[in-house]
């Protein structure tokens, strides 16, 4: 499949990914949910993800993609198009894991088709090119699941966004015998250990920090919601806001070949730190929308610049035969945080208000640029 094709398709299969999560948080939050069990809804999107992740990235480097990455799209689909057939709390249980399974193994095939029709020269571009779909997608979930909410109401909002899922299967549908479908790897592989890829130390600080700013990027994701409730904020507003976040991360991405001919990986993601540290310490010191959205934005010129290079990093490291396993290994650790910051940031807020949800990611954030930039200083010398 051409690289620009299945950009579209990342761009439309996260869409409805993206704007279902905005979807599930304000549907429970209008059937009176607290942010715990928010929170609860969202570590449940990435509670499977968390455990079938290495698996999942075995499948891929084992079969290819072909049958993983329709399989994938289908589960999306059935699982954002339920809450609309049949709302209520339980619907919403299903869709949050169905949707973060089905997301979390596209999300793999796709990774791993880039890097496997990518040479060392443009995979950083391609990965950029890929990234900038994913930024477009962060723009247009939120900002169609605010305006559906608001216009036609939550059960429409996800049929809407289950016809993105669709679309996107209709395009892998109609390419599938250009998706790869040849072994990768023997079925002996898989007894090796995924502990053999931690072993790795440049693949460990590169597994850390991709888990740490994926964080701060979910925990935006999962606060800004019950944030803009709290103060008043309409779904279309809450929804724009995290458009004004996905609106930086494209244009920071559109800048990225420019920005790396002057700056590698490590200053890069030293860099990113500093910048999501600075924001998450500034939100709860302002309430009105142009601020907030100002923000937003900044955290996304941060946060949106960092995973072409992380994802060129890891291909570069990982063992021949086992790139798909090493993204399944990022998978979990991104997933595990994931799943434990929306429980235990839900249950901080539930308690003691949002504020102290902010200052903890950004100090949080603060000690990931500490290790940040003591791996670079260390990789200089």
């Amino acid at each position: 499949m051409p690289l620009a094709l299945l950009v579209v398709t990342v761009v439309l299969a996260h869409t409805a990914y993206n704007g279902t999560r905005l979807t599930i948080s304000l549907a429970a939050l209008a059937a009176g949910a607290s942010p715990l069990t928010v929170g609860v809804l969202m570590s449940l999107i990435a509670a499977l993800p968390m455990l079938l992740g290495i698996v999942s990235g075995r499948l891929v480097d084992r079969i290819g993609v072909r049958v993983p990455i329709i399989g994938a799209v289908l589960l999306l689909i059935a699982s954002v198009a339920l809450p609309g057939l049949a709302p209520g709390l339980p619907a919403l249980h299903f869709a949050a894991a169905g949707s973060g399974t089905g997301f979390m193994l596209f999300h793999i095939c796709a990774q791993h088709m880039v890097g496997e029709m990518s040479s060392d020269e443009e995979r950083r571009d391609n990965f950029g090119w890929l990234a900038l779909g994913f930024a477009t997608s962060n723009f247009i979930g939120p900002s169609v699941a605010g305006v559906c909410i608001d216009q036609l109401g939550h059960r429409a909002a996800f049929l809407i966004l289950a016809g993105f899922a669709a679309a996107a299967l209709a395009i892998l549908a109609a390419r599938r015998r250009g998706l790869t479908h040849t072994p990768h790897s023997e079925r002996g592989d898989d007894a090796r250990s995924a502990w053999d890829l931690l072993r790795n130390a440049q693949l460990r600080r590169v597994f850390l920090v991709s888990g740490m700013l994926a964080s701060a990027w979910d925990l935006f994701v999962f606060v800004m919601p019950i944030y803009g409730t709290q103060i008043g904020l309409s779904a279309t507003t809450i929804g724009m806001i995290l458009a004004s976040f996905a609106a930086a991360t494209f244009t920071v991405r559109l800048a990225l070949p420019v920005i790396s001919r002057h700056m590698s990986e490590w200053p890069l993601i030293t860099t990113t730190f500093a910048i999501a540290c600075g924001a998450y310490a500034v939100f709860p010191l302002v309430e009105t929308v142009p601020l907030i959205a100002s923000i937003a934005f900044i955290l996304g010129l941060g946060l949106g610049a960092t995973q072409p290079s992380i994802m060129a990093l890891l291909y570069a490291t990982a063992p021949s035969g086992r790139a798909g396993e090493a993204v399944g290994v990022r998978t979990v650790v991104l997933n595990a945080s994931h799943t434990v910051l929306p429980l235990v940031f839900g249950a901080l807020g539930a308690a003691l208000g949002m504020s102290p949800v902010f200052w903890s990611m950004s100090a949080a954030l603060a000690s990931g640029g500490w290790f940040a930039n003591r791996t670079r200083a260390a990789l200089q010398q």
